[in-house]
């Protein structure tokens, strides 16, 4: 068997407003106590390839059971997401590569054309029991509506565990689906959905194979 390489691409639509934290100096909006993470070019909100890559590995873990550490990970997601080194086994190399996700072209167009911000700031309050004090904190959330180019490449290893792995794939699309990405999930932001996903082969001849989402 030859080495092949499948690409996975679509949209992440954002469902409610999505914070993924970056530094004060990309905050396009003044006074923010918490701003997101931008590119450094453009200056838009990406959604970093790490953040999906932690949120969807810790998901389909949860469908094995609990885990120690990663390293510790049920097999069929070691095998997806990797491991690094340590004194009892040498690291497993990950099947999947995130790419950082960049705002949808058209849909930074149809925002701007509609006056929308890219971002918009959500006020908190918590309250300290004691003395009931209100500490407010301002959040910069990635306004929902917004559309961001999604690219997830992997690595064909072993035929034989193709299916298994799409499976996976799959399973932790639908978990994060119906969890959050990034902060404040609890509070309702982070809602995202995966929009006109298809895999395409782009080196090998692997069998073809589609995501069942």
């Amino acid at each position: 068997m030859g080495f092949s390489k499948f690409l996975i691409s679509g949209e992440i639509e954002v469902v409610t407003g999505l914070h993924i934290g970056g530094t004060d100096s990309y905050s396009a909006i003044g006074a923010v106590d918490s701003p997101v993470i931008r590119d450094s070019v453009t200056g838009n909100p990406i959604i970093p390839g790490s953040s999906i890559k932690g949120k969807m590995r810790s998901l389909l873990q949860k469908t094995f059971g609990a885990s120690p550490s990663h390293n510790e990970d049920h097999d069929q997601v070691l095998r997806l997401f990797g491991s690094s080194s340590d004194k009892n086994k040498e690291a497993i190399p990950s099947r999947l590569k995130f790419n950082d996700c960049f705002m949808n072209e058209e849909s930074e167009k149809a925002l701007k054309n509609a006056n929308i911000r890219l971002t918009e700031v959500k006020t908190e309050n918590s309250i300290d029991r004691k003395t009931s004090k209100a500490n407010p904190r301002q959040i910069e959330r990635v306004v929902r509506g917004s559309i961001f180019d999604f690219e997830l490449f992997y690595d064909v290893l072993n035929e034989d565990e193709l299916e298994e792995d799409f499976k996976n794939i799959s399973t932790a699309i639908k978990l994060l689906e119906s969890d959050y990405l990034g902060g404040h999930g609890s509070r309702g932001s982070g809602r995202i959905k995966f929009n006109n996903l298809k895999v395409t082969r782009i080196f090998g001849d692997a069998p073809t194979i589609e995501l069942e989402v």
